[in-house]
C-alpha cells in the first residue's frame, strides 16, 4: 500500500487532471446526480432520509467498487493491481491541479484583465464573481487554495495511506457529494444535510493535521510562523465551517492578509467572519507566495502519509 500512495501522489504532482483520461469522479458525480433527480422528492422529512441513504449508496458503492477492481486486479497479476490502486489514489488527489488554478488567476491579474480574472476565478469558487474588484478576487483565491488544501491533497492522502485505494476513493466521494448537494437553499438544505455533515466528518482530523504542516511550510519559506500561529488560535473558531477556518486562518497570518467578510451567492450578500490582519495591500503576488506554501505544505503531507502506509 505504501508504493501505491507514493506511486500516486508523484503521479499527481508530475501529471495533475488529464483532461481526456478517464476519471472515476466524473462517474461518481453522474450518478449522484442521477439519484438526487429521484431521490429529492417529497417532504422535508422525506427528503432528509433520502440523503441519508443517497450517502450511504454513493459512498458505499464506491468503496466496493474499487475494492473489487483493485482485487480482481491484483487476482491477475500484483503488479497490475499495485499499478489500478496508483490510478485510484492519483485520481482522488488535486495537487498539481489546485496550483494551476491558482496560476490561471494569477496571468490575467497580472495582465490588468480583470474580466478574465473574474472568469476563471468563477470556475473555482460558487460566490459570485462578476463585480468583484482585484484584492476580493485575491481573496477568493487564497482561501480556495487553503480549503482545498485539505479536502483535495491532505484528506486524500491520508484516507489513502490507511485504507488503500478503496478508502481513497469513499472520501472523494463523500467531497463530491458535498461539492453538489452540500447546500443550504431550498432545494438541498435538507437532501444535502447528511452528505454536508459527513464532509465534515471526514475532514475534521486532516483540517487539525494542516495547522501543524502549514506552520512548518510557512517555516521552511521564513514566514511570520508566531504570527500565524496567534492568528490561527484567534480567528479559526469563526469560520462558519468546523474545518475551513484552521488552514485559512493560518494561510492569512503567514501571508499578512485578511480573509472571510462579505461574499455574494445569487445576488444575496453573506458575511463570513474575517480572519487575519489585514498588513499590506493584496495583489497577485499573494496567490504566489499561497502557491508555493500549499506545494511546500503538500510535500511535507508525504511524510505522515508513508508513515501511516508502512504501519497499517
Amino acid at each position: 500500500m505504501m508504493y501505491s500512495v507514493l506511486i500516486g501522489f508523484l503521479l499527481d504532482q508530475l501529471l495533475g487532471d488529464p483532461r481526456r483520461w478517464p476519471h472515476p469522479v466524473v462517474g461518481i458525480g453522474n450518478v449522484i446526480a442521477y439519484l438526487e433527480r429521484h431521490l429529492n422528492l417529497g417532504t422535508a422529512v422525506a427528503r432528509r432520509r433520502s440523503g441519508v441513504l443517497l450517502t450511504c449508496l454513493v459512498v458505499g458503492g464506491t468503496y466496493l467498487l474499487t475494492w473489487a477492481t483493485v482485487f480482481g486486479a491484483s487476482a491477475i497479476h500484483p503488479v497490475l493491481g499495485l499499478g489500478v490502486s496508483a490510478y485510484f489514489i492519483f485520481t482522488s488527489l488535486a495537487g498539481k491541479s489546485l496550483l494551476d488554478a491558482g496560476q490561471s488567476v494569477i496571468i490575467p491579474l497580472k495582465n490588468d484583465d480583470l474580466s478574465e480574472a473574474r472568469h476563471r476565478l468563477s470556475w473555482l469558487v460558487s460566490r459570485d464573481t462578476d463585480n468583484l474588484t482585484e484584492g476580493e478576487i485575491v481573496r477568493g483565491t487564497i482561501e480556495t487554495l487553503a480549503e482545498n488544501f485539505v479536502d483535495g491533497i491532505l484528506s486524500p492522502l491520508l484516507y489513502a495511506a490507511l485504507g488503500g485505494a478503496p478508502l481513497a476513493m469513499a472520501f472523494k466521494a463523500i467531497s463530491t457529494l458535498d461539492s453538489m448537494i452540500g447546500y443550504r437553499n431550498d432545494r438541498y438544505e435538507e437532501f444535502g444535510w447528511f452528505s454536508a455533515r459527513t464532509d465534515d466528518w471526514a475532514n475534521y482530523v486532516p483540517a487539525r493535521l494542516s495547522v501543524l504542516l502549514l506552520l512548518i511550510a510557512g517555516w521552511l519559506r521564513q514566514m511570520p510562523v508566531l504570527q500565524s500561529y496567534r492568528i490561527w488560535k484567534r480567528d479559526a473558531s469563526g469560520h462558519p465551517s468546523p474545518n475551513g477556518g484552521h488552514p485559512e486562518s493560518v494561510v492569512a497570518g503567514l501571508l499578512g492578509v485578511r480573509l472571510g467578510g462579505i461574499n455574494v451567492y445569487e445576488g444575496q450578500p453573506h458575511h463570513r467572519a474575517e480572519m487575519g490582519d489585514l498588513l499590506h495591500p493584496v495583489n497577485a503576488s499573494d496567490i504566489a507566495h499561497c502557491r508555493s506554501l500549499v506545494r511546500t505544505a503538500t510535500w511535507l503531507s508525504l511524510l505522515p502519509a508513508l508513515i501511516i502506509a508502512f504501519v497499517v
